[in-house]
């Protein structure tokens, strides 16, 4: 039986475990942590554990299917319960708008809020984005290396994707033309970031994660961590074997074909190698020289955005808030100017998850929030000072208390992962969330793909194609199981 080392459980890697093991190679999955999930990490807190990572959960027919092709079931595993709510948004003037699993309400929202004109472009933008979905999904998504020349035949079929792709201008000066409503280009503008991008640098292209979104947003029973949980249990179920507390630092060609990880100080010896980490950390050299080659410098340069994260359990008292929550900074023009500068923002964008509301309930006592603030990524490796986490609690706080919201008892210093500790979480990322950055029209060309540079390493996750997220980083192990069975079976 031929053997895969995979280096990192996050999510692409535990899914391309399962993959693996049902096509009937030998897993072992090597890693760092105590636990699976990656960056889909949980916290305890007064409240019970809270997820202290993803909370969005989107295009559940991707995981349905992994499940389903290893011949099992998602619903044996994890429990995906849709929300009425997509996402609940304040804005500093007392206005509010819920966009809704159901497409006539959240068009009904956006005209009781912002007038018939609004809601007619919010029907043609919603219009767009569905049609660019369905255009780009098989060329882009679901292809293990897109490339521009698979763009062609669309473009010849379908005339208009390049007037809706609006290649020519950013998201933020594509939405500026297409809402007269000045708020609603700054919510949508907004999705820039959910892959670690800023409105006016990324391509108007992202608008299409509107449609994703659209298309219902689920949460998991339990938390997001019972479905790392879950997809681990079935990667077992089918021969898979994971190591935790196992830090792997060098991979290495073992000659007839083998190749040779160091672990803990002993090795481990396979016939391919699927790392399940920053593409970056490979470029910093941090598995050796011999992986150092696996992709080149524009594939993992720029880095995308970071963020400052907030989770604890308080009482809330202010604002009536859903599951997830956007509470908007005052003057869109100058929100992102910090970030572009690598600086602090002054008056940011704050995400709420309150996770006691999922299922729109509204709990009593203490709650379990994560808050998220966006910030430019960083590669110092020193953790945060009290007083820099003092200063970074202070404006998260104090935004939130423009906003009228307040939490009883007030959540201290200790409850902040800043992007320092993402650093020294996620070796060779600088703090980056989302790996490469997706500014620029080719940002999506440029991202790293399943096979590398350096025979017998592959790539899976957020950091390799498709891109960031919980379900591209799934869609990414579909790629790189099947280019690792075709390879072995080629050997």
């Amino acid at each position: 039986m031929q053997h895969v080392a995979i280096i990192g459980a996050g999510i692409g890697g535990l899914a391309a475990a399962m993959r693996l093991a049902h096509g009937g190679v030998k897993v072992t999955v090597l890693e760092r942590q105590a636990t699976p999930g990656g960056k889909m990490r949980s916290l305890p807190s007064a409240a019970g554990m809270i997820d202290a990572g993803p909370t969005v959960l989107t295009m559940k027919p991707v995981f349905e299917a992994l499940f389903r092709e290893v011949g099992c079931q998602l619903a044996d595993y994890a429990t995906l319960i849709q929300e009425d709510i997509l996402a609940r948004h304040f804005w500093r003037d007392g206005t509010r708008l819920d966009l809704m699993r159901d497409r006539q309400a959240s068009l009904e929202n956006v005209r009781h809020s912002f007038g018939t004109v609004a809601a007619a472009e919010f029907h043609r933008f919603s219009r767009d984005a569905q049609y660019l979905f369905e255009q780009l999904n098989d060329p882009m998504m679901q292809s293990a290396a897109p490339a521009l020349r698979r763009m062609i035949p669309v473009m010849l079929r379908s005339p208009g994707t390049v007037m809706r792709m609006d290649p020519l201008r950013s998201l933020a000066q594509s939405l500026a033309r297409r809402f007269s409503e000045p708020r609603l280009a700054q919510l949508f503008a907004r999705y820039a970031t959910y892959i670690g991008g800023l409105p006016q640098a990324s391509p108007a292209l992202l608008a299409l994660i509107w449609h994703l979104e659209s298309l219902g947003v689920w949460h998991v029973k339990g938390g997001m961590k019972q479905l790392a949980y879950g997809m681990e249990a079935c990667a077992k179920t089918l021969g898979a074997e994971f190591h935790y507390d196992s830090c792997v630092t060098k991979f290495e060609h073992g000659g007839s074909g083998q190749y040779h990880l160091e672990c803990d100080g002993r090795f481990l010896s396979c016939d391919a190698v699927l790392f399940n980490g920053d593409p970056n950390a490979l470029a910093r050299g941090l598995l050796g020289p011999e992986a150092s080659a696996a992709t080149a410098p524009q594939a993992t340069m720029p880095r995308s955005l970071s963020a400052h994260v907030m989770s604890f359990a308080a009482q809330v008292q202010g604002l009536p808030l859903a599951a997830h929550n956007v509470l908007f900074a005052a003057d869109p023009d100058q929100e992102y100017r910090p970030l572009a500068q690598g600086a602090a923002q002054h008056d940011p964008t704050l995400y709420i998850c309150a996770q006691d509301r999922f299922g729109s309930t509204t709990p009593s006592g203490q709650e379990r929030f994560e808050i998220i603030l966006n910030h430019p990524p960083s590669a110092e490796m020193a953790v945060p000072s009290q007083k820099v986490r003092e200063q970074c609690q202070t404006i998260l706080l104090d935004h939130l208390t423009r906003h009228g919201l307040s939490f009883t008892p007030r959540p201290p210093p200790s409850t902040l992962t800043m992007t320092e500790d993402f650093a020294q979480m996620f070796p060779g990322s600088d703090g980056s969330l989302y790996g490469r950055s997706p500014h620029g029209m080719m940002a999506a060309f440029a991202r790293p793909t399943a096979r590398t540079k350096t025979k017998g390493l592959y790539l899976v996750g957020g950091g390799a194609h498709p891109g960031a997220g919980v379900p591209m980083a799934t869609l990414s192990a579909k790629h790189a199981a099947a280019a690792i069975l075709s390879d072995l079976t080629l050997t």
